[in-house]
């Protein structure tokens, strides 16, 4: 059985690390090159890095954080933001990242999944969709970081996003995203049924129960947090000590 994956994201911001509620309001958080080395030792299995404004302001990620980072880590990590050729991908493959995550252009050009998944293999494409549910029921893709709504529906991009090559799905809700209140469980279950890569829970987070259940109920394959790490209000390590006691696969 595999490991159940815990991965702090850090949203980045102008060189800092924020953290919001519904993807705004956001608070500084901290350095990210020092909260990933710190995440690093208290035994976070991947970081995921998002450069959260890169897409909507029409610029790369800062490849110079990724070299930071590179030379601080010895986990994988996940960037994104921005993204969206070969080129962008090799810069930061060469800089040191592990995976990079697309979102925003694959919805545009969804032919790009396929690109860089036969450049760089599937492993190395992670496709993040944030969505959140209309008044209708259904769950609608957004895109440059939750400001623009698309045609898109989210069940079916992610099963098109895999048939195209995408290794693994990172499934944002929007409106739990910052609140604290759980993942969003049968949207999540949905998504692990519909595709056979990896499925990665973000948004939500507020206490240990909350990690079980997307892995007992979301049968997800990991779980995303940010402020809940970031603020301190919880450690990686008392976290796996108590998923490994309910039974979860952890690497401790």
């Amino acid at each position: 059985m595999l490991t159940f994956r815990i991965i702090p994201c850090l949203d980045v911001k102008d060189g800092r690390t924020v953290k919001g509620v519904n993807f705004v309001n956001l608070a500084d958080a901290g350095d990210p090159v020092e909260l990933g080395a710190l995440y690093r030792d208290e035994g976070a299995d991947e970081l995921v890095y998002l450069d959260i404004t890169a897409t909507h302001e029409k610029r790369k990620t800062l490849v110079s954080l990724v070299t930071r980072v590179a030379a601080t880590l010895n986990i994988p990590f996940t960037v994104g933001g921005g993204i969206g050729s070969i080129a962008d991908v090799e810069v930061l493959l060469q800089a040191g990242a592990d995976k990079i995550s697309v979102n925003s252009s694959a919805v545009y050009h969804p032919g790009l999944i396929g690109e860089l998944a036969y450049h760089f293999g599937s492993q190395c494409v992670v496709l993040a969709v944030d969505a959140r549910k209309t008044p209708e029921g259904t769950w609608q893709v957004h895109t440059h970081g939750g400001r623009k709504a698309t045609d898109k529906e989210l069940f079916s991009w992610v099963k098109e996003a895999e048939d195209r090559g995408a290794g693994e799905i990172l499934f944002t809700s929007m409106d739990h995203d910052g609140t604290r209140q759980g993942y969003a469980l049968e949207a999540l279950a949905h998504i692990s049924e519909q595709v056979e890569i990896p499925v990665i829970a973000s948004g939500g987070a507020g206490k240990p129960e909350d990690f079980y259940d997307a892995w007992a109920r979301g049968k997800a394959d990991a779980a995303l947090a940010a402020g809940l790490f970031h603020y301190k209000e919880l450690s990686i390590k008392k976290l796996k000590e108590y998923l490994k006691k309910k039974g979860v696969p952890v690497r401790l």
